[in-house]
């Protein structure tokens, strides 16, 4: 947690130091208390800095394909000349990824998630995929993760505005 935390204040630091006057000074305070929420639930005082990235990346304003990209780079594993993402990475992935609704109460069940899985590799004969095949399963928007890139489209919007009037 304490790595964590250290991570989130330089952060956040260089985020006021980039946008001054956006950034609360007590952003990573907050962001921390909801990481814990989401990912120590038992209260052990350990927050995995993998699941707190995948939250944080979830969480950003960066555009959903570079989401999904910086997924795959935390969960993939290095296989010779190719990076893959296992089965177990991916469920991971989605389990970590699925705190962030559950933390509202709409979170999704296990079986989803493994539905998931089974949709993801649907076709594959190996025990990896390539990012390419990661990329083009995120983009068909699956179900336990339709939250992420519904977020995305209205944080997109807010700023729209135009010169229509309503009645």
């Amino acid at each position: 947690m304490q790595q964590v935390s250290r991570m989130l204040m330089k952060l956040f630091q260089r985020a006021r130091l980039e946008k001054p006057g956006q950034v609360d000074r007590r952003a990573a305070e907050f962001t921390l208390s909801l990481l814990v929420a989401m990912y120590d639930r038992s209260g052990t005082g350990y927050v995995k800095t993998r699941s707190a990235a995948a939250a944080l990346i979830s969480l950003s304003g960066d555009t959903l394909l570079a989401k999904y990209r910086a997924f795959f780079q935390f969960y993939a594993v290095p296989d010779g000349k190719a990076t893959l993402i296992t089965r177990s990475a991916l469920r991971s992935l989605l389990t970590d990824l699925n705190q962030i609704p559950a933390i509202v109460g709409e979170g999704c069940t296990r079986s989803c998630v493994e539905i998931a899985i089974h949709d993801c590799f649907h076709g594959v004969l190996n025990a990896a995929i390539v990012e390419e095949k990661f990329l083009s399963w995120l983009r068909l928007e699956p179900a336990v993760l339709l939250w992420l890139p519904t977020c995305y489209r209205l944080s997109a919007t807010e700023m729209v505005s135009h010169q229509a009037r309503c009645r």
